[in-house]
C-alpha cells in the first residue's frame, strides 16, 4: 500500500483536490490520508460536505484577522506533527496558498517525497499574485513530482532546472471536478438564484484578490453599476468574499440596484451552476480561468497579469486589468457584439479532457522510487 496524503486548507484548493481525493480513495493499492488546515473554514467545510470527505486531520488553525505569518506558522507546526504520525510516502499539495507553502517545507524537512498538483504556473512578478507567486515557486524547488496542467506550464519549470522526467502534464484537476458538479436540472441553495430571469443575460463577478483591494476594486464597482445602468437585458450577480475590506467597498458601491444581486460566497455546487447558467463572467479567481472557458462562457479577467496564459492564448480569457474604463469597454464589446462573443464563447479550452485526477493516481502508483 503506498500511503498518500493530501494537504489543503481553501476553498479552491479544496475544489481541486476534492476530484484527485475520490480517484485515490477508490484504489486499492493506496491509503488516502486527507489532512486539511482550514486556513479558511466555512468554504473549505462547503466543499468537504458537498464530496463527503472526512478528513483524517483538521488543524483547525483560522482566526480572525490572521495574518500570512501566523497562517504559515501555525501550518507548519502542525502539518509537520501530523506527517512525523502519519508517515506518509507521498505528500501532495495544490497550487500556490500558505498551506500549500507550508506544508511542502514540512514534506521537506521530514523527507518526505512531495507531489505538486498545478504546478509551473507563473507570472514572474512576485507581487502579483501576491503572495501565491512566491508559494509556487518554493514549492516547485522542493517537489518530486510535479504535475503540470499544460505543456507551458511545463516549460516554466523546465526554463527553472527542474528535470523534465519529473514534470508530468495531466491537465487541470479543475475540470474533473465539474463532472461532479453540474447538473442540467438545479435548485439554487442561495435562493436569490432562483429567482433569476436566465433568460436575461446574466454576469457573473467575483473580485477579492488582496492586490485589488482599495482603489482597484472600487473601479472595478464602477465599471459593473455603468453596465447595470446602461442595460436593461441583463442581470448581475456578485457573490461577495468574506472579508470586511472586500464587503465595505462592493456594498457601498453596488447595493440596491434593481439588476445587481449581491450575495453571501456561494458553495461550489451553486456557483459552478450558476457559471454554467451565465453569459459573461468577470473574475479576478485564478480557478474561475480555468473552469469557465469548459462551459462556453467568455471570461474577463480582472487582474494586470495572468499565472494562466493558455486561455488568454487560446482566446477563451480577456486581461483586462482594473481600470474603470478598460472594463466597462471590454464588457460593453461582448454584450453589443455577436460575432465578438461567439469567437472567445467557442475558443478551445486548452486545460484538458477532466482525467487529470487519473492520470496523477496512475503515475504515483508506477513510480519506482516511493
Amino acid at each position: 500500500m503506498i500511503k498518500i496524503m493530501t494537504i489543503f486548507g481553501t476553498r479552491p484548493e479544496a475544489t481541486k483536490m476534492a476530484p484527485l481525493i475520490k480517484v485515490l480513495d477508490a484504489c486499492a493499492g493506496i491509503e488516502s490520508i486527507v489532512a486539511v488546515t482550514a486556513q479558511h473554514r466555512e468554504q473549505l467545510d462547503q466543499v468537504l460536505d458537498i464530496f463527503n470527505i472526512k478528513p483524517r486531520y483538521d488543524l483547525n488553525i483560522m482566526r480572525q484577522r490572521q495574518t500570512l505569518a501566523d497562517i504559515t506558522t501555525q501550518a507548519l507546526v502542525g502539518i509537520e506533527r501530523i506527517i512525523k504520525e502519519a508517515k506518509p510516502h507521498v505528500v501532495l499539495v495544490h497550487g500556490d496558498t500558505t498551506t500549500t507553502l507550508a506544508a511542502s517545507l514540512a514534506a521537506y524537512y521530514n523527507q518526505a517525497k512531495l507531489g505538486h498538483v498545478e504546478a509551473g504556473l507563473r507570472t514572474y512578478d512576485k507581487y502579483q499574485p501576491f503572495p501565491e507567486e512566491i508559494n509556487r515557486r518554493v514549492t516547485s524547488v522542493l517537489a518530486d513530482y510535479h504535475f503540470a496542467p499544460t505543456n507551458a506550464a511545463k516549460e516554466n519549470l523546465i526554463k527553472e532546472n527542474i528535470l523534465a522526467n519529473n514534470i508530468h502534464v495531466t491537465g487541470n484537476t479543475a475540470i474533473d471536478c465539474l463532472k461532479y458538479t453540474l447538473r442540467a436540472e438545479y435548485t439554487f441553495g442561495e435562493s436569490a438564484l432562483n429567482e433569476l430571469d436566465f433568460c436575461k443575460r446574466v454576469i457573473v463577478v467575483t473580485a477579492h484578490r488582496r492586490e485589488n483591494l482599495g482603489e482597484p476594486l472600487r473601479n472595478i464597482c464602477r465599471a459593473i453599476r455603468r453596465l447595470a445602468d446602461r442595460y436593461h437585458d441583463i442581470a448581475i450577480v456578485y457573490p461577495v468574499h468574506l472579508n470586511p475590506t472586500v464587503r465595505e467597498v462592493v456594498f457601498d458601491s453596488l447595493a440596491n440596484h434593481p439588476r445587481i444581486v449581491l450575495t453571501d460566497p456561494l458553495d461550489i455546487m451553486d456557483m459552478h451552476n450558476l457559471l454554467d447558467r451565465s453569459y459573461l463572467v468577470l473574475t479576478d479567481s485564478g480557478g474561475l480561468q480555468e473552469e469557465v472557458p469548459s462551459m462556453g462562457k467568455p471570461v474577463l479577467v480582472l487582474r494586470n497579469v495572468t499565472e494562466r496564459p493558455e486561455a488568454v492564448a487560446a482566446g477563451t480569457v480577456d486581461l483586462v486589468g482594473t481600470d474603470e474604463e478598460r472594463v466597462f469597454t471590454a464588457a460593453r464589446a461582448l454584450l453589443d457584439d455577436a460575432q465578438r462573443y461567439k469567437t472567445m464563447a467557442s475558443a478551445n479550452n486548452p486545460y484538458g479532457d477532466g482525467f487529470a485526477s487519473e492520470r496523477i493516481r496512475d503515475i504515483l502508483l508506477g513510480a519506482q522510487s516511493l
